[in-house]
């Protein structure tokens, strides 16, 4: 027997894939070996693409992958790939264009039949063991393609070119356009605004997943505009979120999605991504209103990512999974019987009441979601009532952690924490998000270059893509404001430096590629500028960009570089802004200068500027010439004193607190 026909997941550092690891499927990982292997015994590859914390994966794994009599059907006629999307976002991003090009639709789990060089010619996503809902069984379709792979090649091979160059054809960069423009912003704020669910809010229907970047977006240009229409719509969807079913009322942090229109039910993955930027999110509202209801959301959503998602050697894991032994929602939903149980009949009651439990339940068999609507009208009772009942739900069975650690993702944290933590004065924040840089730089950074995920200390193999460098960088430079230590502001620098060497198109100043032009070539080099879940690669390495042009001794390469990005930013604001949030937030920034804050001799002023200081400014503190913005800027008469640019543009240094506020709330037009 040929010695691959094993099952070869064991040594994954993906926690996904080692959850595959025992099905009697042959699972392959990603490798020439496998494309060879295809070749050899002329048979097409089975591609099946997922992540630890996705319900619908677990399903058709205990449904399919787990079932002898499919796993010979998909060993015999297959050799079969399985891939953490969340490891391998490069390969997610080709074959899920091919997916929603053939479908209409995506999702996960993902399942693509190709051909042995890679190339797909049918994709889908999830598949029933038995015919349902007009969908074929799974075991239908693996012998309908095996059959159509042998006697009919030519239909498959023609299949195949069609569809590469059809993906070749939309990876095209988008097109280069005039400079950004307060006209242009404001009329994309308009544009999602107009998409809003008043009564409910968020932006479109059900299901609904949280609108981090657009949300920072608005409120940047709320910060700039100060339109009561904006921070309408940022204040309804907020506080929406906050006191739904999708935030966690007992122990912090959000969950993917909600199923639903009103955020009740929500979908109980929790990822590290989506609470790196609503916290950076709710931070920045706090610190723009005072809301209370912000202050506190950011204070548990800070805690979460410490308590529950952080990892032995300092940094943060990538989720908690949607599942707990088998069944969502089971570490979190309660009955009005089970708080009596635990609270008494008159605190029970009442909690049923706050938190929306009913008899009839708004999940499922019957259980609620817990949901606040409201603040209750005794916060020492409620803080009673919420420890009680997290010591219940401590004792519950836990979902699973993907203990992952990935490049991008921790490197949002890391903004977060330290922006959050300078917001709300908490040092242990801006620590915590320090000690999670240096361990990312110690092991991820592998001769000069980046990786993508590690796992238990190990890193992988898999090299790092753009919003890794870009995410990373962004934090890095965070944390040089915060602390002023330069190591920080140099290891940016080094990153960027990779950056633009390495991804840049050089036939297309501003447009860039995700993946290295010294990565794995697949069928085609993705590229794609739209802001999703997380902010595009695109984006986020603008911001980093624009920040470092503020920061450095020679601001000219970043600056330039920034400057052409944001040009073709134009097209996604213009034609798509509710895929274009954190363009938008880096646009707004942008225009605005963006906002450099000098403070030489510290103190007061430096904690009024980082407070007032609108999203996506840049506040540097230290003595006179200590750092490149802090050059030839003195002390005025002795004393200390903050000096206020905007792009080339600086306003005469102040010494008093008045006379900063001022400067800062000046609008642009």
């Amino acid at each position: 027997m040929d010695p691959r026909m094993r099952n070869t997941l064991s040594g994954s550092t993906s926690p996904y894939l080692r959850q595959h690891a025992d099905n009697p499927v042959h699972w392959q990982q990603w490798s020439q070996d496998a494309m060879d292997w295809a070749r050899e015994r002329n048979v097409p590859i089975l591609l099946s693409i997922g992540y630890s914390a996705c319900h619908w994966c677990h399903v058709m794994a205990h449904e399919s992958f787990e079932n002898d009599a499919i796993a010979e059907i998909m060993n015999t006629n297959f050799v079969c790939v399985k891939v953490d999307r969340e490891e391998r976002p490069d390969i997610d991003a080709v074959y899920m264009n091919a997916t929603v090009a053939m479908t209409g639709q995506g999702g996960w789990p993902m399942t693509c039949f190709l051909t042995p060089d890679g190339s797909p010619f049918y994709c889908g996503t999830y598949y029933p063991p038995t015919p349902r809902g007009g969908m074929p069984s799974f075991t239908q379709l693996l012998e309908a393609i095996a059959d159509t792979f042998t006697n009919r090649r030519g239909d498959v091979d023609n299949a195949a070119e069609s569809i590469v160059t059809e993906l070749q054809r939309a990876s095209g960069g988008i097109p280069y356009g005039p400079p950004i423009d307060a006209a242009l912003l404001d009329g994309a704020g308009r544009s999602i605004l107009g998409d809003e669910d008043l009564p409910r809010g968020g932006f479109g229907g059900a299901p609904k997943f949280p609108p981090s970047a657009l949300l920072e977006g608005l409120l940047r240009q709320f910060e700039r505009t100060g339109s009561d229409e904006v921070l309408g719509g940022i204040e309804r969807t907020a506080e929406a979120m906050a006191r739904g079913g999708i935030y966690d009322q007992l122990g912090g942090g959000f969950s993917r999605y909600a199923v639903d229109a009103e955020w009740v039910v929500p979908h109980f993955e929790k990822m590290l991504y989506d609470n790196a930027l609503l916290l950076r999110f709710y931070a920045h509202w706090a610190r723009r209103t005072g809301f209370d209801l912000a202050t506190r959301i950011t204070e548990e959503t800070a805690n979460f990512l410490l308590r529950d998602l952080r990892t032995e050697n300092g940094c943060f894991a990538s989720a908690l999974d949607a599942d707990t032994e088998g069944a969502e929602g089971l570490t979190y939903v309660w009955t009005p019987a089970q708080l009596v149980d635990v609270l008494g009949e008159d605190d029970g009651r009442w909690a049923a009441e706050l938190f929306r439990v009913t008899a009839t339940g708004t999940f499922e068999e019957g259980a609620s979601v817990l949901q606040l609507l409201r603040d209750p009208d005794d916060w020492a009772r409620w803080q009673t009532v919420s420890d009680a009942l997290r010591v219940v739900r401590k004792n519950r069975p836990q979902p699973g952690r993907d203990d992952k650690v990935v490049t991008a993702w921790n490197g949002l944290a890391i903004t977060a924490l330290t922006e959050a933590g300078l917001a709300l004065d908490k040092p242990e924040w801006i620590a915590a998000a320090a000690d999670c840089a240096q361990k990312l730089l110690d092991l991820h950074l592998v001769d000069g270059r980046l990786r993508r995920a590690s796992l238990g200390g190990n890193v992988g193999e898999s090299t790092a893509v753009l919003d890794d460098y870009a995410a990373l960088s962004t934090g890095l430079l965070a944390l040089y404001q915060a602390t002023g230590s330069a190591n920080w502001l140099d290891a940016a620098q080094e990153l960027l430096d990779v950056t633009v060497d390495d991804f840049a198109d050089p036939a297309e100043p501003g447009s860039w590629f995700d993946t290295a032009d010294f990565a794995e070539v697949l069928v085609t080099r993705p590229r794609d500028p739209l802001d999703g879940a997380t902010p595009s690669g695109a984006s986020s390495v603008t911001e980093a960009l624009l920040t470092a042009a503020a920061l450095v001794e020679d601001p000219s390469l970043y600056a330039q570089a920034a400057a052409d990005s944001l040009a073709r930013a134009r097209m996604p604001l213009e034609r798509a802004p509710r895929s274009a949030g954190h363009w938008l937030a880096v646009a707004e920034a942008s225009l605005r200068g963006p906002i450099q804050v000098a403070v030489v001799g510290g103190g007061d002023l430096l904690e009024v500027a980082r407070r007032l200081a609108p999203g996506g400014a840049v506040v540097v503190g230290g003595e006179p010439d200590s750092s490149p913005l802090l050059a030839d800027r003195p002390l005025v008469d002795g004393v200390p004193a903050a000096y206020v640019c905007r792009g080339f543009v600086c306003e005469r240094p102040v010494t008093d607190v008045i006379g900063l506020a001022a400067q800062l709330n000046l609008p642009v037009s």
